[in-house]
């Protein structure tokens, strides 16, 4: 019960945090672009794979504070249906190219981003 429950704190969390943080970057954007939804994919990719080293790797942090940071909080953060949904919207729209950079761009950067968080977590 107390995994549960920290999963879901971390998730209330990272799904507030998306709402806001991807609401702000699209207004700022300014663009029919889902640039929000890109910018939390990547920085969540980064996030989860700096802390999935990190915290298993090199600290001693509990099993809960690690499941309510990596499954709940950065588990809702990211947005992979509402990145689908989008996809799908910009084709839909007959937005065919600017559905490619989406689908593909997304992909390669968060698996980049992964990638580093990874490798900077290794480092210290």
């Amino acid at each position: 019960m107390r995994q549960l429950l920290a999963v879901a704190a971390g998730g209330a969390i990272g799904a507030s945090l998306r709402w806001l943080l991807a609401g702000a970057i699209q207004r700022a954007s300014g663009s029919s672009f889902p640039w929000g939804t890109f910018a939390v994919n990547a920085l969540g990719s980064f996030a989860l794979g700096f802390l999935f080293v990190y915290l298993l790797e090199r600290s001693s942090y509990s099993e809960l504070l690690r499941l309510m940071l990596t499954v709940g909080l950065l588990g809702a953060f990211t947005t992979f249906s509402t990145y689908s949904m989008e996809s799908i919207r910009l084709m839909e729209q007959g937005a065919f190219g600017l559905a490619a950079v989406n689908v593909f761009g997304q992909v390669a950067i968060c698996l980049v981003l992964t990638w580093l968080g990874i490798q900077l977590a290794r480092y210290f």
